[in-house]
């Protein structure tokens, strides 16, 4: 398999895994502060990735050099998964999920401002196509509200959340200094947990950890092993074998899945209506991997 299929692999995965958050982020959100859960999360992926790393040698001296590269990555990720516990609290999973494939797009500008990647006409399509199927689920297919964009204050959150999820991908590949994808994701983990344990600090402290419910124990085990440490080393695995928009188009997967996870935890499925736009970022996921002409050319700056 060529490098570029390993990275489509590794994103199925992650596209797969990342939707089990959404519909036990919403059963967890309002029974848990997000910075805490958020903090308790990066403790846990960060010492199995942490331990992985050092296990397999990747853990080296120049991992921790210019470590603000670190504190930038761990700030934005920290920044999306808090936007997207608080946006859980009042938005239904499914439409969460779609304002997640929203990032494709987001992640092509930033791809293009940090590492001047250029899309082809073909990708170009794909990601409006993917957009406009995105907006149609978020906005339940109520073309008014659409117009007057009507959006909850949920989906408000997580959209400035993946907003910062976009910009972590190029910069991903702006910032790697040749450390492989299990250090440099320890080293993210590492900063973006301390980083918000400082601000949460007081919260963590009066957080009764004894008393917490079991679904915020399962789903703080399943955010911090599959939603966090795996899907940090795949999205940095497939960051640096995939331009910025082919990773992120991933994402346009994740409302079925999610869609599969709520009728498996017997909540129930999305109107019918919905599924026409869910049908049009499949199409635009399918329009990007078919899409066999160079994808884009970048120029990589050298990194302050």
């Amino acid at each position: 398999m060529t490098e570029a299929g390993k990275g489509h692999l590794a994103m199925l995965a992650f596209s797969a895994l990342v939707a089990g958050s959404f519909s036990l982020g919403a059963l967890a959100a309002p029974l848990i502060d997000p910075a805490v859960m958020t903090a308790a999360r990066f403790a846990i992926a960060a010492a199995l990735v942490g331990g992985a790393a050092w296990a397999t040698g990747g853990v080296t001296g120049a991992l921790w050099r210019a470590p603000w590269r670190l504190m930038v990555l761990g700030a934005l990720m920290a920044a999306y998964f808090i936007l997207m516990f608080e946006g859980l609290v009042t938005a239904a999973p499914v439409s969460t999920a779609a304002v997640f494939t929203l990032t494709p797009i987001m992640a092509a500008g930033f791809g293009w401002l940090l590492m001047r990647q250029r899309l082809t006409p073909r990708m170009a399509l794909a990601l409006a196509l993917g957009g406009a199927g995105a907006l149609w689920v978020i906005f339940r297919g109520d073309l008014a509200a659409l117009i007057a964009l009507e959006m909850g204050r949920g989906e408000w959150l997580y959209f400035w959340g993946c907003a910062a999820h976009a910009l972590y991908t190029p910069l991903v590949r702006r910032l790697n200094r040749g450390e492989g994808a299990l250090a440099f994701t320890f080293g993210t983990l590492l900063a973006g947990c301390a980083l918000v344990s400082l601000w949460a600090w007081p919260e963590i402290r009066a957080t009764d950890w004894a008393a917490l419910p079991a679904i915020v124990w399962i789903t703080l085990a399943y955010v911090a092993v599959a939603a966090s440490a795996v899907t940090f080393v795949l999205v940095q695995y497939a960051s640096l074998r995939l331009p910025s928009a082919k990773v992120m188009a991933y994402t346009y997967l994740v409302p079925g899945w999610v869609i599969l996870w709520e009728l498996a935890l017997g909540q129930g499925g999305p109107p019918l209506i919905v599924l026409a736009g869910m049908g049009a970022t499949v199409l635009a996921l399918w329009l990007l991997l078919e899409d066999k002409t160079p994808p884009f050319t970048e120029q990589k700056p050298a990194a302050d």
